[in-house]
């Protein structure tokens, strides 16, 4: 799609002048310029209520952005301070189960790259691989393993935003990661630190997969978060994923399950990520 002829050159131009224009439009409308993204995750929506003055930016308001359509995803960039740091919080992210292609799917972290944001806080539900996991607790996402069949840096390079080879050693900044190990101490709240495989979805993992990610070292399991993480790499972002283990995605002990089970127990423990990115936020 994005090869040297001339129309995919003009479909890569299209792409970033799209991507220039949202940018330009949120700029107007919004006068603080956050250091801060944080991506929310199916049913981690309540991590919104923590924002202080809130200004909200439903997706369909702004030119150039997808919508939508994954259960537990509202559908607008907030605008507002956690803690004392002015932040922008995409409350529903895209997938790419959904239909979009990667550069749709990573859209919204080019724009938040252009609007100055420098760490990226990127939130997930994931099944639990490691059978020591149990569901309502936090993962810190120490690497992860992309099994979705796609990658955003395919096709033509924007050198304006990133290297052609982007380094890969340190995608989850380990900086961040030792501060939510200091935090979660602090606060007493238990975390788990571990590998995280994607998926391209929609469906649930049969056995037989489960067990093949478990012994290709994935600790958690899921259908998003590595493409923002690295196309957030390409750009420069620090990088911290957490991810909320909401079922145990063991394939020797599978027990069916539904989005509104996993959502349920996201809802929970989005409460305990709430207040460890707050924290977070409070010592960056």
């Amino acid at each position: 799609m994005f090869s040297l002829n001339g129309g995919a050159v003009m479909c890569l131009k299209e792409y970033v002048e799209s991507v220039e224009k949202a940018t330009n439009y949120l700029k107007e409308k919004i006068g603080a310029k956050p250091k801060i993204g944080i991506v929310l995750g199916s049913g981690l929506g309540i991590i919104a209520d923590s924002l202080e003055n809130p200004v909200h930016m439903p997706y369909d308001q702004i030119p150039g952005f997808p919508v939508s359509t994954a259960p537990g995803h509202k559908g607008e960039l907030i605008f507002g301070k956690l803690g004392n740091k002015e932040v922008v919080l995409m409350n529903g992210r895209f997938h790419y189960y959904e239909g979009y292609d990667m550069r749709k799917v990573t859209f919204p972290i080019r724009v938040m790259q252009l609007l100055g944001v420098e760490n990226l806080f990127l939130t997930n539900a994931a099944g639990g691989l490691n059978p020591d996991y149990e569901k309502g607790t936090p993962m810190v996402i120490t690497d992860h393993i992309n099994m979705i069949g796609d990658n955003p840096l395919v096709g033509e390079n924007i050198e304006e935003w990133g290297p052609r080879f982007p380094d890969m050693s340190d995608t989850y900044t380990r900086e961040l990661r030792n501060l939510v190990r200091e935090v979660a101490h602090e606060i007493g709240e238990p975390i788990y630190e571990g590998v995280y495989a994607a998926v391209s979805g929609p469906n649930f993992e049969t056995p037989a997969e489960l067990k093949m990610f478990r012994h290709m070292g994935g600790d958690a399991i899921g259908m998003s978060t590595v493409p923002e993480a690295i196309c957030a790499s390409h750009g420069g972002l620090k990088v911290l994923g957490i991810s909320a283990i909401t079922d145990k995605a063991v394939g020797e002990d599978l027990q069916p399950l539904t989005a509104e089970e996993v959502i349920e127990v996201a809802n929970l423990t989005g409460k305990k990520i709430a207040r460890i990115l707050l924290a977070v936020c409070d010592k960056i």
